[in-house]
């Protein structure tokens, strides 16, 4: 079933075009996301080993599931899910972003299905998948309810979605903007915007309209002595994470 509304935001698409050769630079503008990601994939593999009863021991757990990244950029979660044995589907509408996905999946010997699109483009055609992966995208988007919404078609009955963004408070606006931003210069000055941030109740709201289960949400806690993430069960205060599922 196609979705109402087009929820991309043309000027967030051309902040991360003008960065895409900078991806896999990890000393460049996405060194926050890669200081992030083994955070990200410890919440990542644990929810949907969970899920779908798969033991992260084994040889290529993940094969026979079919994930999604939306807003895949140069392919930092494409790739983990690819040498797990996921069949992985990596889509941005930043056109950008897929070359630089491609090569890099190339030269490390992965197979990975890169597409330029939308969300909106993949529900219209019909896609399915068992895990959709929502990673610091909906805070960038025009519609979100009409995001999540083409993010919950996607999903096959029993499917899992998980959703990581940036809290809105007083907080969220020093580190996330201030701090990132213009004191470590981390990002370009106006890579967010603070009154786009969503707050955890609100985002569990929003999953609900767009036909999801809400199932958990931690945070993604910076320590500034030890320069490292963790997973956190009570602060949620800055970053954090979702994991909603689809009914059956």
């Amino acid at each position: 079933m196609q979705t109402a509304t087009n929820t991309v935001d043309p000027s967030e698409i051309a902040k991360f075009e003008a960065m895409a050769a900078e991806w896999w630079d990890t000393e460049g503008k996405f060194k926050p996301l890669h200081m992030l990601n083994p955070c990200r994939l410890d919440y990542i593999t644990t929810q949907i080993a969970a899920e779908f009863g798969r033991d992260l021991s084994t040889e290529a757990p993940f094969a026979g599931l079919r994930i999604l990244d939306i807003g895949c950029g140069g392919g930092l979660l494409c790739e983990p899910m690819a040498r797990l044995g996921a069949d992985v589907v990596g889509v941005d509408a930043a056109a950008r972003n897929i070359p630089v996905a491609q090569v890099h999946a190339e030269q490390s010997g992965l197979t990975i299905d890169y597409r330029v699109g939308t969300a909106e483009d993949m529900a219209a055609d019909g896609e399915q998948f068992d895990v959709v992966l929502n990673m610091e995208v909906v805070e960038h988007v025009a519609d979100p309810l009409g995001y999540l919404t083409a993010c919950q078609q996607l999903l096959k009955p029993g499917g899992l979605h998980i959703c990581s963004t940036i809290n809105r408070n007083a907080k969220s606006f020093a580190m996330a903007i201030v701090g990132a931003e213009y004191v470590m210069r981390w990002l370009p000055k106006g890579t967010h915007e603070w009154s786009k941030f969503i707050t955890p109740d609100e985002l569990f709201d929003l999953l609900r309209k767009a036909g999801l289960t809400p199932e958990d949400r931690k945070g993604f806690q910076f320590n500034p002595v030890t320069w490292g993430w963790r997973i956190s069960d009570r602060d949620l205060s800055v970053n954090y994470v979702t994991a909603a599922t689809k009914p059956v």
